[in-house]
């Protein structure tokens, strides 16, 4: 299996959680630089739409891009604090399918002062329609970083 991982802005893939997914797969982790590219979501289907890549795992900004790529590839995601909504660096969006033809899961944190879970929620209400399922976990004590712990348990359930 092939695992595609975007990081947030400005972030990059921990050893510790590429040590996790790597439990599930090959992971594929490119380095984005979203505040110099406002085609990235563009840039990442042009270089992985021929990778075989089988589902695709983002955070936060990579959430937003994970989104979008999974419909533009027609594979799940899980995606952790997706900045839907509202994000602090421009991007453009490529003309993406309603829906991805699986599941995308969402992992919110109920604590978030970065991507607002209200906001991302009304997004999903506002945005979404009923051809695409989502599964949305809401963690009540959970920020916008994810700890290696929740990371495992979120990935495990979402492997299993």
């Amino acid at each position: 299996m092939n695992i595609l991982y975007l990081h947030g802005l400005n972030g990059s893939l921990k050893p510790e959680k590429r040590n996790i997914l790597e439990a599930y797969g090959t992971v594929i982790a490119p380095s984005i630089d979203y505040q110099n590219n406002s085609n990235a979501i563009s840039w990442l289907y042009d270089s992985y739409a021929n990778k075989s890549i089988d589902v695709v795992i983002g955070s936060s900004m990579g959430g937003f891009a994970g989104f979008h790529l999974s419909k533009l590839m027609q594979i799940p995601a899980l995606l952790f604090n997706p900045a839907l909504a509202s994000r602090s660096v421009a991007q453009q969006l490529p003309n993406t399918p309603s829906n991805n033809g699986s599941t995308i899961f969402m992992v919110l944190g109920a604590k978030d002062t970065v991507i607002d879970p209200k906001g991302t929620l009304h997004y999903i209400g506002e945005h979404l329609n009923a051809e695409q399922p989502i599964s949305i976990k809401i963690l009540p004590l959970l920020e916008h970083r994810i700890p290696v712990a929740v990371f495992e348990e979120m990935v495990d359930s979402f492997f299993l």
